[in-house]
């Protein structure tokens, strides 16, 4: 079993930054895809930005511009990088991934970390 553990959420003013990671226990980031997504209370969650192996990004419309997916496959770990942030990004962001791992299919989350932007 993989485990991922995010860090860098907290309480941000409107226009600032942060930067998340998502650590895992092992190499998987190199494969398959992985993702970040939100939930905001009430709300579904939704993908919020995504990397596949090959290095190809998508990134959800209310946040192209702002925020970057990355990867450092020497320490296992993912991050987004979200700049310009606004009050419509508090939600708690989970980190994913999955794919497939010697014929074998994963979907692997971590715990969340809440982001809060507010004045």
């Amino acid at each position: 079993q993989v485990q991922l553990v995010e860090s860098g959420g907290g309480l941000v003013q409107p226009g600032g930054s942060l930067r998340l990671s998502c650590a895992a226990s092992t190499s998987i980031f190199n494969i398959g895809t992985t993702g970040w997504y939100r939930q905001a209370p009430g709300q579904q969650r939704e993908l919020v930005a995504s990397r596949t192996s090959d290095g190809s990004t998508n990134y959800a419309d209310s946040v192209k511009g702002r925020f970057t997916i990355s990867r450092d496959n020497y320490k296992n770990t993912v991050y987004l990088q979200m700049n310009s942030l606004k009050p419509e990004d508090t939600a708690v962001y989970y980190c994913n991934a999955a794919g497939r791992r010697w014929g074998v299919p994963y979907d692997y989350w971590g715990q969340g970390t809440q982001v809060t932007v507010s004045s």
